[in-house]
């Protein structure tokens, strides 16, 4: 993967060119089998600062998507190797049921509410992703990991929305699933 991404124009703001080419240098270490500390969930979860004329966002932002894809195939493929495709398949199915049997919950009940002035995700928002998610998973209706990434709901404060850790959890479970799919 290159480094060298778009950057914006010196006017605008875009990713710290540093600290991405830093973090992508470090992931294309860990994926050529070095160790370098890195975990694929870095990609997830990292954070760059920004910068006047840096990367950019959308550029790298897709490119992290890439990434994270390149690592889940990667993952998906040694475990194929190591246990067989039987084995594999019985594993993804189960993870699959287990993510499933939340999404037949009722509407406005999926996730645990957030503590009170904690903020949340707005449950109609977060429920039409996952009205969604069931015609995708039980009638085959095309949908994408880069729909689940890139989902974005309306706030709310505390218990009138879903938690935001818990639906981002779920959420990461479900773009890996669907990145383990051929």
């Amino acid at each position: 993967m290159s480094t060298s991404f778009e950057r914006v124009s010196r006017f605008s703001t875009g990713y710290d060119v540093r600290e991405v080419d830093e973090f992508l240098a470090r992931a294309r270490a860990a994926y050529e089998g070095q160790d370098t500390g890195f975990s694929p969930t870095d990609i997830t979860t990292v954070s760059f600062s920004t910068e006047r004329g840096g990367y950019a966002m959308r550029v790298v932002d897709e490119a992290l998507d890439r990434l994270s894809d390149a690592f889940s195939l990667r993952a998906r493929d040694a475990a194929i190797a190591s246990r067989g495709e039987d084995a594999w398949i019985r594993d993804l199915t189960r993870r699959a049921e287990v993510l499933k049997e939340r999404l037949e919950r009722p509407a406005g009940e999926r996730f645990a509410p957030a503590p009170d002035g904690h903020s949340a995700y707005d449950r109609s928002d977060v429920d039409g992703l996952c009205d969604e998610l069931v015609a995708y998973f039980a009638e085959g209706h095309p949908m994408s990991v880069d729909d689940v990434r890139r989902a974005a709901f309306r706030r709310k404060k505390g218990a009138d929305g879903y938690s935001e850790a818990v639906v981002d959890v779920y959420l990461d479970h479900v773009a890996d699933v669907m990145a383990s799919v051929p």
